[in-house]
């Protein structure tokens, strides 16, 4: 029998008096995107399963305008981010959780020059602490357990926050393989969607980044990579079935990793 689960809204509980532990903050790819949809499941999963206290603005949310400012409309960029602030400050939020690192960057380094002020976590950041604080416990001899799995590092959380162990905290957990790409780290080599090059037509040159990426992926030998980000998510299974590996490497968002291991339903 599948677990009753439940996603309630900022208005739902400010009509009840109430305030969450936490906001989670789902995004335009989480709310839209079909693949991206599974990760926003996968997570709202695991927050249920370990009693978290949250709430999500639904149609209350909008655009962070992060792709805005990337490709150069900074006009946008403000008129987005300060409907967002005065929403997020009406509700009196204190903490957001967010499984986009474009999302996280925005909220967290962006948003306070313009009256926002928060404590913004990335999800992966947030499941290492559920862990730590032995709210979440993930199941040994699992599913993945001895497994190749790579990870790949998205730039807003990787190069731009520093944020490297967490997620890799989570796939040691796993019980399987940990194997590191050539370009790790600080060294990470972007998805090719980032910088708004997700909504633009490619520039001249030889080779698309994804593809790049992928071919270092399939020379890692792993049959699973796992990646934070909706647009890395994106890029890379676009590059994995360019390659026709669409059926031998999968490609995971962390918090699915947890649910498909730990059998969440």
């Amino acid at each position: 029998m599948a677990t009753e689960w439940k996603v309630p809204t900022m208005a739902d509980l400010a009509a009840a008096g109430k305030e969450p532990e936490i906001l989670f903050w789902v995004g335009c790819a989480g709310s839209f995107d079909a693949r991206a949809q599974k990760v926003t499941v996968a997570f709202t999963k695991i927050l249920n399963e370990c009693n978290i206290d949250f709430a999500i603005l639904g149609k209350e949310e909008s655009c962070t305008g992060d792709p805005a400012r990337r490709a150069g409309n900074e006009f946008v960029f403000q008129m987005s981010a300060l409907q967002n602030i005065e929403t997020l400050n009406m509700y009196k939020v204190k903490k957001i959780v967010t499984a986009c690192p474009h999302c996280f960057n925005t909220l967290k380094n962006e948003y306070p020059a313009l009256g926002g002020n928060y404590d913004v976590v990335h999800h992966t950041q947030f499941l290492q602490t559920l862990i730590d604080e032995g709210r979440l416990t993930i199941k040994g001899g699992g599913v993945f357990q001895g497994k190749k799995i790579t990870y790949h590092d998205s730039c807003y959380m990787g190069r731009v926050n520093g944020v490297y162990e967490a997620p890799r905290k989570i796939l040691e957990s796993l019980d399987n393989q940990l194997v590191e790409l050539k370009r790790c780290k600080t060294n990470g080599l972007c998805c090719g969607a980032g910088g708004a090059q997700m909504f633009k037509e490619d520039e001249p040159g030889d080779k698309r980044i994804n593809m790049e990426r992928t071919e270092e992926i399939l020379e890692s030998g792993a049959s699973i990579v796992a990646a934070n980000c909706p647009f890395c998510i994106t890029m890379l299974q676009d590059g994995v079935t360019a390659k026709e590996k669409q059926e031998s490497v999968m490609v995971y968002d962390l918090a699915e990793l947890i649910v498909n291991n730990n059998g969440i339903h």
